[in-house]
């Protein structure tokens, strides 16, 4: 049995949200090569529009350290990071950012905004996008598809 990569984590976290009616995304934060933290969306369920998983996430793991910088950590997501949580990364002082399938419509990292290349963004994380792409895009034409 092969063993799952820290975006097949991910993608088991943007089931789970899916599950539960949110936009199938997951994230998960990984520190030393364990995960500290993981979540999915929970905008319906908690009320709250900032609870995407990359802020749920960020969240958790700053509690599991007991700091607000998570340096030394890297996180992994399933759909390229809006503007919200490409600035939540940049102040967590993220090391790594690994997203799974692109977002020309709402995404702030590749496309639109571009964030991190602003002159004004403190810090940038290494980015590596594209990561097990076609899994994460196929999670969130089915949930979509099935709501048209």
């Amino acid at each position: 049995m092969k063993t799952p990569s820290f975006m097949d984590l991910a993608l088991e976290e943007a089931h789970a949200a899916g599950a539960a009616n949110e936009v199938p995304v997951g994230c998960v934060i990984v520190r030393n090569g364990e995960v500290i933290a993981r979540a999915g969306n929970r905008t319906l369920t908690d009320h709250d529009p900032t609870a995407h998983a990359e802020i749920v996430a960020i969240r958790r793991a700053a509690a599991v350290l007991g700091n607000e910088r998570l340096t030394d950590c890297d996180l992994y997501v399933t759909l390229e990071p809006c503007a919200m949580c490409a600035g939540a990364i940049s102040f967590a002082r993220i090391r790594r950012l690994y997203y799974g399938a692109a977002d020309p419509k709402g995404g702030a990292v590749e496309h639109g905004v571009r964030f991190f290349a602003a002159n004004t963004c403190h810090h940038w994380p290494e980015i590596y996008g594209g990561i097990n792409e076609t899994a994460a895009a196929a999670v969130l034409r089915s949930f979509f598809g099935a709501r048209r």
